[in-house]
């Protein structure tokens, strides 16, 4: 991945993942049906977030094990 952080211009960069829950219904059940990517720059810290796609087996699995 090409990454130039907008702030500083760094190059080194670190990648997360984090998953959220959505409405109601995901709130009450615990279930994380929104996925994010995070970029952080290893030089200044900012940090960009980038929606992915979370699979229907991951929520299933989420609802099981909460």
């Amino acid at each position: 991945m090409n990454y130039t952080c907008p702030k500083c211009a760094n190059t080194t960069y670190e990648l997360d993942q984090i998953q959220a829950t959505g409405g109601l219904f995901t709130k009450l059940f615990n279930i994380q049906n929104k996925k994010f990517t995070s970029v952080t720059c290893k030089k200044c810290t900012y940090t960009e977030f980038f929606k992915t796609k979370s699979s229907a087996i991951s929520n299933i699995f989420d609802f099981f094990t909460n």
